[in-house]
């Protein structure tokens, strides 16, 4: 996940998000990201999480898509797509490396493990620093040593300066408090309540009409479910009212009655029986009386 957001950040430093929607992207970057890390995911897992966190997000019914619907067939080429646009741009540079390791590590070394909060704090800075350009501006000894200065000075925690302790873990002071500012800036930043996924929803936000236009998706959807929910339930109270019925008229067959089908068949096989019975004795007759003595 944080290799995937890494990657989209660099992908929008070169590319626009009006010329490339954000939906295609993110599925791109997160197939890429699997591949990389070597823990390889199906196209149709990863086009489902998505799916489903988006419909979360709005308020949608969280349904599965098909695997053989319209809509999966265009999340999958979205996917596809934003993948060789991503390679592209990047020039198949898809090497990234996370601070996670340079942090413990730091906080090791500083004797900040002790600490209660600290430590988790630092943790939640660099994860939240994913959502801002810093991955792509800064060197991951410099984003580590940013969120461990944030963190200390929340917690009013000293740290070493002579040496300066950010000297040692090759950071320069400059660029740690640029990094700390951007997730001062990060925090008081207001997130848009809906992210505009494809080029028709950007638009849409532009205008300010997103938001009615989800809106009405949801009702729309909430609806369609509904009735095919109430379908359903109606063919099954059908189906079993019909099977209940068949069972209930073989139940109350009485003993001495047989079925018409069965009453055919065993009159059908006394004619029988008795026809053959009946040729048999002409044909002795018939012997019998042609029968005449020398």
């Amino acid at each position: 996940m944080a290799t995937a957001q890494v990657l989209l950040q660099r992908f929008y430093y070169l590319a626009s998000i009006q010329d490339f929607p954000l939906r295609g992207i993110v599925l791109g970057t997160l197939f890429l990201a699997c591949k990389t890390e070597e823990n390889p995911q199906t196209i149709r897992n990863i086009i489902n999480v998505v799916d489903i966190v988006v419909k979360r997000d709005r308020g949608y019914p969280e349904v599965v898509t098909d695997g053989y619907d319209s809509e999966y067939y265009e999340l999958k080429n979205e996917m596809v797509i934003g993948e060789m646009q991503v390679l592209r741009r990047l020039a198949f540079n898809v090497q990234v490396e996370l601070p996670y390791g340079l942090l413990a590590n730091y906080l090791r070394s500083l004797e900040l493990t002790d600490q209660e909060r600290v430590p988790q704090l630092a943790w939640n800075y660099v994860n939240d620093l994913l959502r801002t350009p810093v991955y792509v501006c800064f060197q991951p000894e410099t984003i580590a040593c940013g969120a461990i200065f944030l963190a200390a000075r929340e917690c009013r925690v000293g740290l070493p300066t002579s040496p300066p302790w950010w000297a040692v873990f090759d950071a320069n002071a400059e660029d740690v408090v640029q990094v700390a500012k951007a997730i001062r800036a990060l925090q008081a930043r207001k997130v848009p309540h809906i992210m505009p996924l494809s080029a028709r929803e950007l638009k849409m936000h532009g205008e300010g009409v997103l938001d009615e236009h989800v809106a009405q998706m949801r009702k729309e959807m909430r609806d369609k479910l509904d009735a095919e929910m109430k379908f359903a339930s109606q063919e099954k109270n059908v189906d079993e009212g019909d099977g209940g019925g068949k069972r209930s008229q073989a139940e109350h067959v009485d003993d001495g009655a047989q079925p018409k089908s069965r009453r055919g068949a065993r009159d059908s096989t006394s004619r029988d029986h008795n026809r053959r019975r009946h040729t048999s004795s002409r044909s002795r007759d018939t012997r019998h009386s042609s029968y005449r003595p020398h």
